[in-house]
């Protein structure tokens, strides 16, 4: 049986996203993708990112399972199958257990995740974020946000409107809560990249050191 998942946005914007991973992750190491969903960006930037590693994970056992699916399809030796995270756990699995194979940690990248949970889990990614990686390792976001308190579109407001329906907790995040969250975390605000679809790219960089 095929566990594999589709997302359709993933197809729209995956060349975008990894113009820019290509810009601004570590040469080397291993990037944790946290929040993976179907899994099928990660099969598509680890060949293109060698020689660094992959490292897939999602909290969903459905999401894994897709992960896995995609990674048996789409083999790279680069690619690790797919690990559980909650990023808002005080101890992450990577912490626990920090396999030789994908070690060291020197980016994280997350993408679609903070609009679509809770504002804890934001809070979790930038203090796990802080936990794992090490002086100059790069966080990467990728989604839709408000810029001073007010929407870049009319479709975000419609996207930010339709999330909270769905569950009040969720919405589109203001860029200036999530940069003063990663500051608080120690992590520097480099810069953000325009993408499709009125999203951005959101780069930090880890201090310390």
């Amino acid at each position: 049986m095929d566990n594999r998942q589709h997302a359709p946005a993933t197809q729209r914007n995956r060349e975008a996203i990894l113009e820019v991973l290509l810009q601004v992750l570590p040469p080397t190491g291993t990037a944790l993708e946290v929040a993976s969903g179907t899994g099928e960006h990660a099969v598509f930037f680890a060949p293109h990112l060698l020689p660094r590693k992959w490292l897939p994970s999602d909290p969903n056992p459905t999401s894994r399972d897709s992960i896995a699916a995609w990674k048996d399809n789409s083999p790279s030796s680069n690619l690790f199958s797919p690990i559980e995270i909650d990023v808002r756990a005080n101890v992450w699995p990577v912490e626990k257990d920090p396999s030789p194979q994908w070690s060291p940690i020197t980016a994280i990248v997350n993408i679609n995740m903070i609009h679509i949970s809770p504002w804890s889990a934001c809070l979790g990614l930038m203090a796990g974020a802080n936990r794992i990686l090490p002086p100059g390792g790069i966080l990467y976001l990728y989604g839709p946000y408000k810029q001073s308190g007010k929407h870049t579109a009319p479709s975000n407001a419609a996207f930010d409107e339709s999330l909270r329906a769905q569950n009040p907790e969720w919405g589109v995040r203001d860029l200036d809560d999530v940069i003063a969250a990663a500051n608080k975390e120690d992590f520097s605000f480099l810069k953000t990249f325009q993408m499709p679809a009125n999203n951005l790219s959101v780069v930090f960089k880890r201090l310390g050191g």
